[in-house]
């Protein structure tokens, strides 16, 4: 059971979610509640107090800035699939119902670093860059750096993801996924994108436990080959009664060449 003394608030500004978080450690934030709120239901997280940022419009909306789109933490997943962002509105397309894609925010999925989420591999792909604030300063972290291990990101405690920002030169994308048919996380998924420079960068979502590139896959694909086979072994794939290691590692070669061909 929840204690007596359980506390919600909404926050009035990110400074003041900061303090919050400094000031009261077992607090926890929340969005749009998609995977805390699960959480609480079973007991398997029982915070001693919420503090709510949704609402917080310095967190929303999406804005250019030179050779980037800067895009709100809390901008929810169905603006995403409305905005003319390279391969995130394709992604943002398969998260979850209409219902999960109205309340649940790219900034949330992103930082909870769920190994079976859509859009780690889409940061990936495109090479996005996270902004994150704490009460010392701002910092960005590069993709490739962000996705730590299960539900681990580069979010530190006291920290909050605030924007991401999103590559402009980005000419072609696309997003393949093998989704579970319940809960449509991704048993497999694989994000694909071509740069300005030509060059081509993949990542898959769902089958370990984390999202990571493909670096077998784009050095065939930049080499003008086919996807081909084998881009990632068995052993390191996830296995459970969904799908076995060796067939999520299957699904990755065959999600990778149906990219590759949609690419161009």
């Amino acid at each position: 059971m929840y204690p007596a003394n359980f506390d919600y608030q909404k926050a009035a500004s990110v400074d003041a979610a900061l303090k919050a978080m400094a000031d009261n450690p077992e607090l926890k934030i929340i969005a749009g509640g998609h995977s805390l709120l699960p959480a609480m239901k079973l007991r398997l997280a029982q915070p001693p107090a919420l503090l709510d940022i949704f609402n917080l419009e310095e967190l929303k909306g999406i804005k250019e800035d030179g050779d980037f789109y800067v895009v709100g933490a809390m901008t929810t997943h169905a603006d995403v699939m409305r905005s003319h962002l390279p391969l995130f509105p394709e992604v943002a397309g398969w998260v979850g119902d209409p219902m999960v894609r109205n309340r649940g925010t790219i900034g949330g999925s992103l930082a909870h670093a769920d190994p079976s989420a859509d859009y780690p591999a889409a940061a990936l792909a495109t090479g996005a860059e996270f902004v994150i604030r704490g009460l010392g300063g701002e910092r960005t972290v590069g993709a490739d750096e962000m996705f730590l291990g299960m539900f681990e990101s580069a979010v530190e405690a006291g920290e909050l993801l605030t924007h991401i920002r999103i590559p402009k030169g980005i000419t072609a994308s696309v997003y393949e996924k093998y989704r579970h048919p319940a809960s449509h996380y991704a048993i497999v998924g694989v994000a694909m994108a071509r740069h300005a420079d030509g060059q081509i960068r993949a990542a898959y979502t769902g089958a370990a436990e984390k999202a990571a590139r493909l670096p077998k896959l784009e050095e065939r694909l930049n080499a003008g080959q086919d996807a081909g086979t084998g881009l990632v072994e068995g052993a390191d794939m996830l296995g459970d009664r969904f799908a076995s290691a060796e067939f999520r590692a299957h699904l990755v070669d065959v999600l990778s060449d149906r990219a590759a061909k949609r690419l161009g």
